[in-house]
């Protein structure tokens, strides 16, 4: 990373402007709070504002991480919250919002406005609490989404009847169970990137999650990248990355 020294001589010289010179010094910058280092230059560098994975958190510090970056941002992204922690952000921000089969916690702007397409499709109902965390994070950054829910290959003729809804996505994300097939069936119908989320659904030898991430893994489809087992967040992620890119940009 350039120092401050070099970005200011390229301003001066004329080869840096002075918009450029400033993300550059902002994507370095990070705040220090003691028991936590809040990135606040990431969204310079990749577009996407930091998150709060809340479960585990100390409850004063989670109220002030909600605090500082609802302050530096104007909107904040929490996963894996509990209703315990939804009622201590709320009585500081009443604008909050929770969903307890998500467990998204955030605080959205309300001008916000949502762009292009992505599919979230799942294999079952069971699969919806990761799918809602998929979906709910590629909205919360500006994804418009298309929830296609309970289309499994048990009864293939659900999936097939949703086809060109599905295809006309920038990008698919596939949440399953069980052995996780849906991911290798959509990867074979559809041109567009496919996300699979494997997640712990099933019976024994699901070995929780880790039958569906085998399967996914080693999908003869092509197009298909896998995320970790019952991580909504990583595909909703992804899914806004490339649906940014489908529309022409990135903020």
């Amino acid at each position: 990373m350039n120092s401050v020294q070099e970005i200011l001589e390229k301003v001066k010289a004329g080869t840096l402007s002075v918009e450029a010179a400033g993300k550059l010094l902002n994507a370095g910058k990070y705040e220090e709070m003691g028991y936590a280092k809040l990135d606040t230059g990431r969204k310079e560098r990749t577009g996407f504002g930091e998150v709060v994975f809340c479960s585990g958190k100390a409850d004063l510090h989670l109220l002030s991480i909600y605090e500082r970056l609802y302050e530096n941002e104007g909107e904040v992204l929490g996963t894996r919250a509990s209703t315990k922690q939804y009622e201590l952000i709320r009585d500081r921000f009443p604008q909050a919002v929770y969903d307890p089969v998500s467990r998204i916690l955030k605080i959205s702007r309300e001008d916000k406005e949502l762009t292009g397409n992505a599919a979230v499709c799942t294999a079952g109902t069971a699969d919806i609490p990761v799918a809602e965390e998929a979906a709910q994070t590629a909205e919360f950054f500006g994804t418009k989404v298309e929830r296609i829910y309970d289309v499994g290959v048990s009864g293939l003729h659900r999936l097939l009847a949703r086809t060109e809804v599905i295809r006309k996505a920038n990008c698919v994300v596939a949440v399953a169970g069980m052995e996780g097939a849906l991911a290798s069936v959509i990867g074979g119908l559809v041109s567009r990137p496919v996300i699979a989320v494997p997640t712990s659904v099933g019976y024994g030898a699901n070995f929780h999650g880790l039958s569906a991430l085998l399967t996914m893994i080693n999908s003869c489809a092509n197009g298909i990248a896998v995320v970790n087992i019952d991580n909504g967040y990583g595909a909703g992620y992804l899914a806004a990355q490339m649906n940014r890119l489908a529309e022409g940009g990135r903020e």
